[in-house]
């Protein structure tokens, strides 16, 4: 038998809970199910009682929250109407309960620890009855007939001897599903409502697996696992598939969230294996947790934890030195307090001991101690008792890392390097944990230079800037979304997208931005930004690895270009404006590139995501040298070209064109041969030839005065060329011919114009907006080399970017 237990995010909605039915509907033996309250409903409960125990009537108003909310549940996912009814009455008893004891406390306004034990319970109490209804074939427990707790140092201890036993008589013959509430337990003698603590749902599942000696604990949560940090602050942080339940324990005592800590031990007690698994993403192996350590795997750490409200004790005084039982009082009195202490550190002099415990316990800390040493203060044995505030602590976990030398030594050397210094560390005989204090404000930048120094290296990284997130930068965001995790898994490379810009706003997060709504936080959490703006956040976050990508056609945009190359920033861009303006600027970006050794690329410049640059880069470094280039360089030209017909004139295949985004906003900039005459100026120059817009001739087949005045004035008067384009269209029919402006490079010598083709040439069938270059070499003569396919289109533009952002990484 297994048991598995489901988390409150698991049955937080109608569509978790069923999710959750079916897992465990699933599984082919029998099983017991612990759950927990809804999500956040442990947290309503306490709030509840504390404001009307507070005389606050605001309790009424989250009280008739927390109703609706578990009998809406019940509405959506108990389908049978008696089943329903019935359902909803024992929920609304425990609902009714509920109420009148807060009522109560709300007349008296006060509260006891055992009043507050029982209102936490229907949380659990509510949870299980649901689920324990909504599937087939289940039995549901109360986990206060079996889990039997004593009151120890103000808190629920676990009477394990009589727990054992009540399970092993209530569980004698298992039913196919059993379904227990975590959380709560009776106390041994008065059956008194108790409860196992925070997080003690995970504490139930593995008493029960102990007990009755499960196959396996699964503990279904919102996480893939344990993860090598806390993603929150570390986007490249990663699943743990294995580990141990030393390094599971040493990972959730410094602050891993994944498993309730005291869950480890009875599972670990009898050796049985513990999967955390993603009740959202099933699919995803988990981290599974037994006595083996793996002594193969790459790496020497298993994960990076970290507690932020940390708070250091300290106490000190030459009077401590060589006196025996110091410590063993230290602890005594914190222990009868109640305080948990988590890291140690002394002095081999044993004039100071210092610990760490939670902001919390720091000032009860502090008051027992000097109760407790109160002579020793006095005489001037013990000098100074105090607390620290303001302390994070991290910890470093894995079993490999014992006996592996230099572990620490690179750890504190990247600390170092980082500039964060060490206020307290430490580290016991057996190696899997190195501890240590630093200030807080320091921790998000130590987990980082951590992760970076011991994980990083799984993935190579590109940190990408993008402005421009119209049709092309969009789509591009969207194929990088889709594609990140691939690139992850099968080709080690990591694409953190670090800045977004659109015209106006700006959102930066070295962190990596969330691509799934960028655009909100974009809207929400922009700032204004120009130009300038963009170009001093980028260089001021001096991040390494980084590819600015400009999906704009903006003519200040692309004057950024020279100084992110000069700062070793990589550029990849869509905008043609750089690569096609003056010659002089053209050949400073190209050697600014090449001095600094990153890279300058723009290969959707021309032909959209055609793989036209790169090839003739490759002739040209291969030793070949181009001598001539004809080309149908315009999707735009094409698709008008191919359209017009008997039934489409001129204007209506112009207005097509740009409905169909085939077009610029303006289709004038297409039609006049502008963006052709770019494209042709950018061939002839990555060609090997020194070529200016102005050197093109141009011959051209809509007369300049349509070209004057506005858009508006060109919309109303182009339809003035629909009966001349007719007549031509006819002729051209009868003689089996087609128009295409071409774009033509012979030796240096550029001309734009309208050709008529016949059957015979390559272009005639070009359909679409396809593109096509043919490519004369002094190799490829005779033949020409042809390369053809969609010249534009937001897509495959966008996968052009891409892929030029992917050459920048140089993986195959």
């Amino acid at each position: 038998m297994k048991v598995m237990k489901f988390g409150g995010t698991s049955i937080g909605s109608a569509e978790s809970i069923v999710k959750v039915k079916q897992i465990i509907e699933a599984v082919n033996e029998p099983v017991i199910v612990v759950v927990s309250a809804l999500g956040g409903v442990t947290d309503c409960l306490l709030q509840m009682s504390q404001l009307a125990a507070q005389g606050d009537e605001h309790y009424r108003e989250a009280y008739e929250n927390l109703k609706n909310r578990h009998l809406e549940l019940i509405d959506r996912v108990i389908l049978q109407p008696e089943q329903r009814l019935n359902l909803s009455n024992r929920v609304s008893f425990l609902l009714d309960e509920l109420g009148n004891i807060l009522t109560g406390l709300f007349l008296v306004k006060d509260i006891s620890q055992k009043t507050s034990d029982i209102i936490v319970s229907y949380g659990e109490r509510m949870s299980s009855l649901i689920l324990a209804c909504l599937l087939d074939n289940a039995r549901l427990f109360d986990a206060r007939d079996f889990i039997k707790t004593e009151r120890q140092f103000q808190k629920h201890i676990v009477d394990f001897e009589l727990t054992n036993r009540r399970i092993a008589e209530i569980f004698v013959d298992l039913p196919e599903i059993s379904v227990v509430p975590g959380f709560i337990a009776g106390h041994k003698t008065t059956n008194d409502i108790s409860n196992l603590g925070r997080g003690g749902s995970d504490y139930t599942a593995s008493i029960l697996a102990a007990a009755l000696k499960a196959r396996i604990l699964e503990i279904w949560t919102d996480v893939d696992g344990f993860m090598t940090a806390d993603p929150k602050i570390i986007n490249s942080a990663y699943a743990i598939e294995r580990m141990t339940y030393i390094e599971a324990m040493e990972l959730s005592n410094f602050g891993a969230k994944v498993i309730y800590p005291p869950t480890i031990f009875p599972a670990y007690h009898l050796n049985i294996p513990i999967l955390i698994k993603n009740t959202f993403n099933p699919e995803a192996p988990g981290t599974y947790i037994t006595r083996d350590k793996q002594t193969n795997g790459k790496k020497t750490i298993k994960g990076i934890s970290s507690i932020s409200d940390t708070s250091l004790i300290t106490v000190q005084g030459l009077g401590m030195v060589g006196v025996i039982g110091v410590n063993y009082r230290i602890f005594k009195a914190l222990s009868e307090a109640g305080i948990s202490v988590f890291m140690v550190s002394q002095a081999s002099s044993e004039n100071t001991t210092s610990f760490a415990v939670r902001d919390a316990d720091a000032a009860l800390s502090v008051e027992v101690l000097r109760k407790e040493f109160q002579p020793e203060l006095n005489q001037g044995e013990i000098h100074e008792i105090k607390a620290e505030k303001g302390l994070a602590t991290v910890a470093i976990v894995g079993e490999n890392m014992k006996r592996t030398p230099g572990i620490a030594g690179k750890l504190f050397g990247t600390l170092g390097r980082s500039g964060i210094s060490i206020i307290a560390c430490a580290q016991g005989a057996s190696e899997t944990n190195i501890s240590f204090v630093i200030q807080s404000k320091y921790l998000r930048k130590a987990l980082n230079s951590i992760h970076d120094s011991f994980f990083l290296s799984e993935y190579q990284v590109l940190n990408i800037f993008l402005t421009g997130i119209g049709t092309v930068g969009g789509r591009l965001l969207e194929q990088i979304r889709s594609q990140q995790q691939t690139l992850m898994e099968h080709n080690g490379l990591k694409l953190n997208i670090v800045g977004i810009a659109d015209a106006d706003n700006i959102i930066v997060d070295r962190r990596g931005i969330d691509l799934d709504n960028y655009l909100e936080l974009l809207r929400t959490n922009g700032r204004a930004t120009t130009p300038d703006l963009l170009r001093e956040e980028i260089l001021q976050m001096n991040i390494f690895n980084s590819v600015f990508v400009d999906c704009t056609a903006s003519p200040s945009i692309a004057a950024l270009y020279e100084d992110f190359l000069s700062h070793n920033i990589s550029v990849v861009a869509a905008n043609k404006i750089a690569a096609s303006g003056p010659f002089d600027a053209y050949h400073t970006l190209k050697e600014t590139a090449r001095k600094k050794g990153v890279k300058y690329l723009f290969e959707t410049n021309v032909g959209a995501g055609l793989p036209i640059i790169n090839t003739m880069n490759a002739l040209i470094n291969s030793g070949d040298k181009i001598l001539k280039l004809q080309a149908v360089l315009s999707g735009t030209l094409n698709f008008i070209f191919n359209t017009i017909s008997k039934d489409i004139p001129l204007s209506k295949a112009i207005q097509m064109a740009k409905e169909a985004r085939f077009s610029e906003p303006d289709p004038r900039i297409d039609l006049s041969g502008t963006d052709v005459i770019r494209k042709l100026v950018i061939l002839s120059r990555e060609a090997g030839y020194a070529v200016n817009q102005e050197d093109v001739i141009k011959n051209l087949f809509i007369p300049d005065r349509y070209f004057r005045g506005s858009l508006d004035d060109f919309e109303k008067t182009i339809p003035e060329m629909d009966e001349l384009f007719e007549e031509k269209r006819k002729e051209l029919e009868i003689k089996g011919k087609k128009y295409r402006f071409v774009a033509e490079m012979d030796n240096g010598k550029c001309s734009v114009g309208l050709q008529e083709v016949d059957r015979s040439h390559p272009f005639y069938e070009l359909e679409g907006s396809n593109n096509i270059i043919m490519i004369t070499t002094e190799r490829y003569n005779e033949y020409p080399m042809i390369i053809k396919g969609y010249g534009a289109g937001a897509a495959v533009t966008a996968a052009g970017v891409f892929s030029d952002i992917i050459s920048i990484a140089n993986i195959r």
